[in-house]
């Protein structure tokens, strides 16, 4: 999950990262990967606090800007990247406001398109909060039906 995560950063970075002047050229590829982590860590933190509706909502309902999982995600990356880049609230606060909704939009129909196996949602949320018995699979039975 994290390497196809991490494509989708990768292909939506060029204005909210590669071309942004508050981060360094030669820290692009840096940043690209805490963002990933940032991402996978908020998404972690939501399971393991709980937040099993959030998720699947961001599944169900397709407009990830409007679930609950969305100020998660976002204060993650901007602390993350405030943290690790040196760089101002604005500047942090910019990146993901260009790089999440496109991301997260984009994560969200590929796990949900039979068609595209890059992203199923088993393995989403057995990555997110493992998928054994009892587990979080166990959990979202019947969210989809």
């Amino acid at each position: 999950m994290f390497d196809n995560l991490l494509n989708l950063v990768k292909e939506h970075a060029g204005d909210a990262i590669i071309n942004n002047p508050a981060i360094p050229n030669e820290k692009n590829e840096e940043a690209i990967n805490a963002t990933t982590h940032s991402i996978v860590d908020s998404l972690k933190g939501q399971v393991s606090s709980g937040n099993l509706n959030g998720l699947m909502d961001m599944f169900k309902g397709g407009n990830v800007n409007a679930s609950s999982i969305s100020s998660a995600l976002n204060s993650g990356v901007v602390s993350d990247l405030m943290k690790k880049f040196n760089i101002d609230q604005n500047a942090a606060s910019g990146i993901a406001n260009n790089l999440l909704p496109k991301v997260m939009d984009n994560f969200v129909k590929k796990t949900n398109d039979p068609n595209d196996n890059s992203f199923d949602l088993q393995g989403v949320l057995s990555n997110l909060g493992g998928g054994g018995a009892g587990g979080i699979m166990d959990a979202v039975k019947g969210f989809f039906k």
